[in-house]
């Protein structure tokens, strides 16, 4: 694999005096998409947070092109390049779609893809339409697609994206699908969860399945599906 642009190295966080992860290891090279696949409370969105910095990790590295980011403030990680499309998906309610994304342009890093509010709307037609309406009346996919968008003009390096196809209609969930490997073949890299396996296998190079706060397999989608016995002890609902 290529020299990692992301890698978490030895984390562990707590809520309280929960230990939620118990030293995550993966890395993410230039250009790849890797799920992290689990059950409910393996430590999914834990990993995601505290690599954004919103859960501080205990111990631990995360390094973006080698920089170690662990424990800095989540707005400090998202100017060094790391993007966050969160399962709550956290939009301005008051504001409109157009003021949403223009909250989420930055500059962004050396390197990083740059991406244009006309790229959104190409992704996403929907949201041309409401460019003028509140945030607040959109439809659950529509805010989906809002976050994403946000979070693309910040001209990340690396995009983490919490089960974005949570709750949504069959159309949009393929939608949310097709732009994920679209803004990869444009050059960021991804690190996704995901609760549809068929989703996760489709658009991953790797796959990290976690259980207990840990990664407990890794592997491409063919070694995956090759793993029945993995899929029945930690996927399998």
């Amino acid at each position: 694999m290529s020299e990692a642009i992301l890698s978490v190295q030895g984390l562990h966080a707590h809520y309280g005096k929960s230990h939620i992860l118990q030293g995550v290891n993966f890395d993410v090279a230039p250009g790849e998409v890797v799920s992290l696949l689990g059950r409910n409370g393996s430590g999914r969105s834990t990993t995601m947070k505290s690599v954004m910095g919103l859960v501080p990790p205990s111990s631990g590295r995360v390094l973006l092109r080698g920089e170690d980011l662990a424990g800095q403030r989540s707005f400090t990680v998202c100017r060094r390049g790391i993007g966050y499309v969160p399962e709550e998906r956290d939009i301005f309610l008051n504001l409109t779609v157009d003021e949403n994304l223009e909250m989420g342009r930055q500059r962004g890093p050396e390197g990083a893809t740059r991406w244009e509010v006309k790229e959104m709307f190409t992704y996403f037609p929907r949201l041309r339409e409401r460019r003028n309406t509140r945030a607040g009346s959109l439809s659950g996919g529509e805010q989906q697609m809002l976050t994403m968008c946000r979070s693309l003009l910040g001209n990340p390096l690396v995009m983490l994206i919490d089960e974005p196809t949570e709750g949504l209609a069959p159309k949009i969930v393929a939608v949310v699908g097709e732009v994920i490997e679209d803004i990869n073949r444009r050059g960021v890299s991804v690190v996704l969860v995901e609760q549809k396996l068929s989703i996760a296998l489709k658009v991953s190079n790797r796959l990290c399945v976690m259980g207990h706060g840990q990664i407990v397999f890794e592997g491409t989608p063919a070694e995956l599906e090759g793993r029945p016995d993995v899929t029945e002890e930690w996927l399998a609902v």
